[in-house]
């Protein structure tokens, strides 16, 4: 019997929007705690809580469909989440990362839109009527954060600092392999 590939799109796409939240309530927190308390950092944390949120309820949703595929998916976005912060991101100005940030939210914003197209065609109610309630939240949280992106025009000392900075050292109340910013 064939699966209707309405249905295989729908499940593929649900597991990437749980990995794309994932990602939001990682990689936010961490860009957040490079910049400090600063304008971007609060718009980073305010999509950060809203993502926790998020996750809950798409693992509620589809974690009964998809139960191994979700923790892969988790453990996907992990890796690929500390290559970023261990790696890449040490290699990048400060205003760049910001800017790495807002694109992995705007791609989880373009799955979580065509996960909805998906949901309407399927006339998957609670999946159409999720996708539009994250939908209006997110971009709100989205244009704070993008609107925040003039605080570097602001600070351009900030902006161009490298984050070649971060080395091994310890912060309170973090474990010695985190790695954060001297002050």
């Amino acid at each position: 019997m064939a699966v209707d590939p309405r249905i295989q799109l729908r499940d593929k796409l649900s597991r990437e929007l749980a990995q794309a939240e994932h990602d939001a309530r990682i990689h936010t927190r961490r860009e957040a705690g490079r910049l400090g308390d600063v304008p971007p950092a609060r718009a980073l944390l305010a999509i950060a809580d809203h993502a926790d949120e998020v996750e809950i309820v798409i693992e509620k949703l589809i974690g009964h469909r998809q139960p191994v595929a979700l923790r892969l998916a988790h453990a996907v976005a992990l890796a690929f989440s500390n290559a970023r912060h261990y790696v890449f991101d040490r290699l990048i100005r400060t205003e760049r990362s910001y800017r790495m940030t807002l694109l992995g939210l705007r791609h989880g914003l373009d799955t979580l839109r065509v996960l909805r197209e998906v949901a309407a065609v399927t006339h998957d109610m609670k999946l159409l009527k999720l996708c539009d309630l994250i939908l209006v939240e997110r971009l709100c949280l989205i244009e704070d954060a993008e609107l925040a992106l003039a605080w570097f025009a602001e600070m351009p000392e900030l902006a161009l600092r490298s984050n070649a900075r971060l080395v091994l050292t310890k912060r309170p109340n973090r474990p010695s392999m985190m790695l954060v910013a001297k002050t």
